[in-house]
């Protein structure tokens, strides 16, 4: 939570005498819910004011022009839409404004257009938004802020008034609006939405190099806000008031279209690939082991590198229901990864400790990176929970390490430590950050998986235990991405197990945390057209990259997260956003294979390893915009993403014949003579594509969808082999043939 109030800047000074002043006209007075909105048209200014009785004020800068000439030249009022042109020396203006009550949530959106007279250039533009006192000044009003953008993440603003009368609002830039501007002009959206208040939101990036073209139109913002008559009054209530405001606005949002991708084929390419090409693996002592880069033989075989393959390819194998051999030559070296002195799995293989140059903290022998303990443990509890013996070995033999650790560091890990001594290398991120807060909810997982195995109790006091010292963090739990959403999952497990409302809450605020991180809005400027931004989440709280694996892992733990969630009262805004994300990833995960992408967004010079542009191994780091991608390497260990997603989005009809896929989320599969039935998660207000996909050469079958809320439900298009359909969520399907 911050509270910054020092951000006036001469163009806030002057848009308040503005306003306060004769040169103000009200254009335009209408309410929402309770608050009264006035648009107001200044010597400078198209301002949208938002207040309620007694309440500060909320100045939301439509227009600007610093030649201080603005005048309306045509304006219309339209039901919940206002439309207004306006002219200045230096172009002229399309202001379109709307406001509505949706689902008992007040909602403003302006978008604003801007066509320059000249070729120019804006070394600068003020921030849109003003937070004034009751009488119209600057001072007097206490506002936290609690969520802001951060690089290219959403360009959000979430933020609380406290005095002198409460309330909260989200505000919401839809920078996929700023495309044409940024790409004629060579500019990035990144850190262009800021919370210093009282004057922050978003301001159109400098242009110090390309000029706006002259005659042509740009969108130069386009700004949803959602407003709350309170303020949250902890991390849970702040978590679930962030997200319903997020999903509201959402649903107005607007969304790029996704497309079918043939997981089944690239599989089939990936795992010939993976198997085949050398520069994925080096071989010690007998055994084959993954590189965790391809052609990186400097560095010694890493245990996650293993099982982040391992266990998708487990997976892909049932669904196949043939022998995948490419899992027994991996599993073969797992038991070597087990360290008999320190009685635990190892990140780094024992015998190759003398490959470790120190070149960083975690490449010295016997450093530990907190989550990197536990990430390998949950993999192979995955695993051995689904009859894997060599995994449960390994897992069990570990345990005890884990809890010594665990109670140790009193359940707040630093970031690197001794294995054999437990001396702290790093304490924290950063200075005054802390170490990896969500490393308790991985732990806590870690530790429900044991209980699941066993049925001892004991490792279900310690879940609680680590689970409940996630609560002293705060708001902001988020380390790495995946390991906050599996630990979000764990906290639904812990609500199962015991009804215990808090658990239930961290599990709601650890998704809020991924939700804060993510991407919402599509780049479409630079090298980011050829890469689906959209719904992306960011793998670290300041990475300025994508990362496949993390995203991967994303993708399985909301999978996980809302299996859980079936049966329980799960929110509905939760609902609607981890199915989206679902759908979105869909479509963009493929897009990390260097395959598809052109020669020259791969970065010239690589961190670890080669870059083979034709190898259907994905690369690590995708930088949306202006940048390269590939520096850090292609990544082997990001390779099985195709697997896990086929058992989760596949579904054989009549023994293979035919293939169903769903780009949402799905539970309670159930298929019977000749009929399949299941249901489509997320929300009613949203849709998802079902397609089914001839793949065998019998006779044709009359398939048949329909859904308890559309009825039947007839093809949106059909191509060749293909059919598609379009679903709303939350709903059961039945597919009868």
């Amino acid at each position: 939570m911050k509270k910054q109030k020092d951000n006036v800047s001469p163009w806030s000074l002057h848009l308040t005498q503005q306003l306060l002043s004769q040169a103000a006209s009200v254009v335009t007075e209408k309410q929402l819910s309770n608050r009264t909105v006035q648009v107001i048209r200044t010597d400078d200014a198209l301002a949208v004011c938002v207040h309620q009785a007694k309440g500060t004020k909320l100045v939301f800068r439509a227009a600007y022009t610093p030649a201080a000439d603005l005048t309306i030249a045509h304006s219309r009022s339209a039901g919940a839409e206002l439309s207004y042109t306006l002219r200045s020396a230096i172009g002229r203006y399309r202001v379109v404004i709307w406001m509505d009550t949706i689902q008992q949530v007040p909602m403003l959106r302006y978008v604003t257009h801007f066509t320059p007279r000249d070729d120019f250039r804006i070394p600068f533009w003020p921030k849109d938004v003003l937070i004034l006192n009751p009488d119209g000044g600057i001072g007097g009003v206490e506002a936290n802020i609690h969520v802001e953008q951060l690089g290219l993440r959403s360009g959000m603003v979430y933020f609380s008034i406290t005095e002198p009368a409460e309330g909260s609002a989200l505000y919401l830039q839809n920078l996929t609006a700023l495309n044409n501007y940024c790409a004629d002009t060579g500019t990035s959206v990144a850190g262009t939405v800021d919370g210093k208040w009282p004057e922050f939101g978003f301001a159109p990036p400098a242009t110090t190099d390309k000029p706006l073209c002259g005659g042509k139109e740009y969108t130069i913002g386009d700004a949803f806000v959602a407003f709350a008559d309170r303020v949250p009054t902890d991390q849970f209530d702040k978590a679930k008031q962030f997200t319903d405001l997020l999903a509201g606005l959402y649903v107005q949002l607007p969304k790029p279209p996704t497309a079918y991708h043939d997981y089944v084929g690239i599989a089939a390419k990936a795992l010939q690939e993976l198997a085949t090409h050398k520069g994925c693996w080096s071989h010690h002592q007998g055994h084959s082991y993954l590189n965790a880069y391809v052609c990186d033989y400097k560095t010694p075989p890493e245990i996650m590198v293993q099982l982040a393959v391992l266990l998708p390819l487990k997976e892909y194998e049932e669904w196949m229901g043939e022998d995948v051999p490419l899992i027994a030559e991996i599993e073969a070296g797992l038991p070597e990864f087990y360290d008999a002195n320190v009685g635990t799995v190892r990140r780094w293989l024992p015998a190759a400790d003398h490959q470790l140059d120190g070149s960083e903290e975690q490449k010295q022998v016997l450093v530990m990176d907190s989550w990197y303990l536990h990430h390998p443990l949950l993999n192979l509890s995955r695993m051995a929970l689904h009859g894997d013996e060599v995994a449960k070995d390994l897992f069990l033999k570990s345990l005890d390490y884990a809890i010594q650790v665990a109670h140790h560091f009193d359940y707040k890990w630093p970031v690197f430590y001794k294995m054999d001594t437990l001396e702290v290398v790093k304490a924290e991120t950063k200075p005054g950050a802390g170490g990896e807060k969500d490393v308790g909810g991985i732990y806590a997982h870690v530790m429900l998986q044991a209980w699941d195995l066993t049925g001892d109790d004991k490792y279900l006091r310690e879940a609680k235990k680590a689970a409940k010292s996630l609560v002293s963090v705060g708001f902001d739990l988020f380390y790495q991405a995946n390991n906050t959403a599996f630990a979000a999952g764990a906290m639904l497990r812990l609500w199962k197990a015991t009804k215990d409302e808090v658990y239930l809450d961290l599990g709601y605020l650890l998704m809020a945390n991924v939700f804060k991180n993510l991407a919402l809005w599509d780049c479409r400027y630079g090298y980011g057209n050829h890469f689906p931004l959209f719904f992306a989440v960011f793998p670290l709280n300041d990475a300025p990259y994508m990362a496949v694996y993390e995203e991967v892992e994303v993708f399985a733990a909301v999978h996980e997260y809302l299996s859980q969630a079936d049966d329980t009262p799960l929110s509905r805004s939760y609902a609607l956003l981890l199915a989206e994300f679902i759908r979105y990833a869909l479509h963009r995960m493929v897009h990390y294979y260097p395959t598809v992408l052109p020669r020259e967004m791969l970065a010239n010079d690589v961190k670890t390893g080669e870059i083979d542009p034709n190898l259907w191994v994905p690369l690590e780091d995708i930088n949306p915009g202006w940048d390269k991608s590939g520096s850090v390497g292609q990544e082997v260990y990001g390779a099985a993403f195709p697997f896990a997603v086929i058992p989760r989005h596949y579904m054989k009809i009549a023994g293979g014949a035919y293939l169903l896929f769903v780009d949402y989320p799905i539970a309670e599969r159930a298929a019977e003579n000749r009929e399949l039935r299941f249901k489509v998660l997320g929300d009613e207000r949203l849709s998802c594509k079902l397609y089914i996909l001839r793949s065998g050469t019998g006779e044709s079958l009359d398939i048949t969808v329909s859904a308890a809320q559309q009825g039947g439900i007839k093809p949106q298009t059909v191509g060749g082999d293909t059919v598609c359909y379009e679903v709303h969520g939350k709903q059961h399907v039945v597919i009868s043939w």
